[in-house]
């Protein structure tokens, strides 16, 4: 149990046999929602053992196990490793072979945990690929709806067509499919007809990296990382007030709408303030070579590319630490039904200007801005008065600060969405034993 944590008094969960996907965790660049809900999921299996309970890893071949770098990954009961080629040098095509590759996987990860004494057996995949027929009952976490949302990103080709389709027809007959917010349900019903009943919400928790600096905020751990975010920003060239960003690069987020957003920003006027430094300067965070290339050119068409400071990926402490600093933490999303980032801001206290999508609303609330997607001039207004006003922005602190928090004052963490996901476990190879 996490420092500040309650006991749990709730009845013992009974356990079953887990074969778990944990490819997205040996390439997180990948599917980065995905990679940290698998780790974090993982830690808290660890922390907290479940009698009877054991798991089967599936993993790429060719890469670590992820699970090997895990504190306290001997406390688990782990009933073995099925290693499988590396499809996705497939690219698309891949989701048209996984389903066939994990089923074979799943068959002989079954029977090799069969001796464990567990109560039932479930298939646990969380990223893109899920088996067919895989003999046992399925259980996938659907963390991310854009191939459904955005299908002219994702669908351009017939066999992206034909595996994300392949996909939605699995996750028709999974067990159970658990969700992270009532937007993300509403998806699986709307584009991807997955029963109601078979739906279980289990919303997220902000990360360990960004719940620990409230544990412990002037602990050792927190000055390392402080300081070090302080150097980032010192080698990047950022300002002590400055926005950042934390999301992919791809079609899930509208970078084109922020950075004209920032163009009319500072194309406006100057706050009437001496100490409000202007224009207002974003840290974008996690942007490889050809994306920093891409936003470069986008952003000199823009004429904002003096307001743009870039930063590779992070330790996590480090990148908690930089959220932590921030106005704000920006979000233009298009398709977002985690939010994720959004959590792990309001963890810190970081308010949030994003867009109307996905969770967002939700998760967000009272503590950021949020203009309809795709409107540059009222995510212009939500960016000026984020960077200028105090008074707003202090509200949305003090929002921040709340979120989250339950009516003991018990903010949710990864031993809550555990303890929920193994739940559903249990449910589900009950019916399947």
């Amino acid at each position: 149990m996490r420092p500040g944590e309650a006991p749990n008094t709730e009845p013992a969960i009974p356990g079953v046999r887990v074969v778990l996907d944990l490819r997205p965790l040996q390439e997180p660049e990948r599917g980065p929602v995905t990679a940290a809900y698998l780790d974090e999921l993982l830690a808290a299996y660890a922390a907290e053992v479940n009698p009877g309970e054991s798991f089967t890893f599936v993993l790429q071949a060719g890469l670590p196990d992820p699970s090997e770098a895990l504190e306290s990954i001997e406390q688990l009961d782990v009933a073995g490793r099925r290693w499988l080629p590396p499809t996705h040098l497939l690219r698309s095509g891949a989701l048209a072979v996984d389903p066939f590759l994990l089923r074979t996987a799943s068959f002989a990860a079954a029977w090799r945990a069969a001796s464990r004494g567990a109560t039932g057996a479930v298939y646990h995949a969380a990223g893109g690929a899920v088996p067919i027929a895989s003999g046992m009952p399925l259980v996938v976490s659907l963390l991310d709806a854009a191939p459904w949302e955005l299908p002219k990103a994702y669908q351009r080709t017939p066999t992206a067509r034909f595996g994300q389709r392949l996909r939605a027809r699995i996750l028709q007959t999974a067990a159970a499919v658990i969700v992270p917010s009532n937007a993300a349900a509403t998806v699986a019903r709307r584009l991807l007809h997955v029963r109601r009943d078979r739906l279980v919400v289990v919303p997220l928790a902000a990360r360990r990296s960004f719940t620990e600096r409230i544990v412990e905020p002037e602990g050792p751990a927190a000055r390392v990382a402080t300081a070090a975010a302080a150097e980032e920003r010192r080698l990047r060239g950022v300002p002590e007030r400055y926005f950042v960003y934390t999301g992919r690069y791809d079609a899930r987020q509208d970078l084109a709408t922020l950075l004209h957003a920032l163009h009319l920003v500072a194309a406006g006027p100057a706050p009437r303030r001496p100490d409000v430094p202007w224009p207002p300067h974003v840290l974008l965070v996690g942007a490889t070579t050809d994306d920093r290339a891409a936003l470069g050119r986008a952003a000199a068409r823009e004429g904002v590319g003096e307001l743009l400071s870039y930063a590779p990926r992070l330790e996590p402490a480090t990148l908690a630490a930089l959220v932590a600093g921030a106005r704000a933490v920006l979000v233009p999303a298009l398709s977002d039904v985690a939010g994720l980032g959004a959590l792990d801001a309001l963890a810190v206290g970081t308010p949030v200007v994003g867009t109307t999508v996905g969770a967002l609303p939700d998760v967000v609330g009272r503590a950021g801005i949020l203009a309809e997607p795709l409107d540059a001039d009222r995510f212009a207004a939500a960016l000026r008065t984020a960077w200028a006003d105090d008074a707003v922005h202090g509200r949305m602190v003090r929002a921040a600060k709340e979120a989250g928090n339950g009516p003991a004052g018990a903010r949710r963490t990864w031993a809550d969405v555990a303890r929920e996901t193994r739940a559903v476990y249990a449910r589900a190879g009950a019916h399947g034993s």
